[in-house]
């Protein structure tokens, strides 16, 4: 009962490893989104920019090469931790099934040390009873 209990620790400390993780990796992708964002909205305060400026509308062009560079470096890093972030939830489901698979055989443990002790119980008060009638 021990070791059950020990394991079921063991896994409980992982799922809530595992849930800082994904929470981290979460705030990461919000960030490269955000990342995104801010970039489109860049391109377009340059765009106003060079609408109102002659002079900056020469500077657009590769202004706007250049951006699209940082968007695709932007949008790779954000599959990536895409891709990492599936990875955890794959993880900590796997971590989920495993501590209630514990917390299953634990309860059932414990079940069947209880019906073991009522079974003793009745045994022995079935006994006792049976030496009483034999006196009788």
């Amino acid at each position: 009962m021990k070791a059950m209990g020990s394991l079921i620790r063991i896994s409980t400390h992982e799922v809530e490893t595992l849930q800082k993780r994904l929470a981290d990796i979460v705030d990461r992708r919000t960030a490269a989104e955000l990342r995104l964002i801010f970039l489109d909205a860049e391109g377009e305060a340059e765009l106003e920019n060079a609408r109102t400026d002659a002079e900056a509308g020469w500077y657009l062009t590769g202004f706007r090469e250049g951006l699209k560079q940082r968007k695709a470096a932007a949008q790779t890093h954000l599959d990536t931790i895409a891709q990492e972030e599936a990875g955890a939830r794959d993880a900590l489901a796997e971590a989920f099934e495993a501590l209630k698979k514990y917390e299953h055989v634990a309860e059932i443990t414990r079940v069947s040390v209880r019906k073991e002790a009522a079974r003793r119980e009745t045994a022995a008060l079935d006994e006792l009873g049976l030496r009483r009638a034999a006196r009788s």
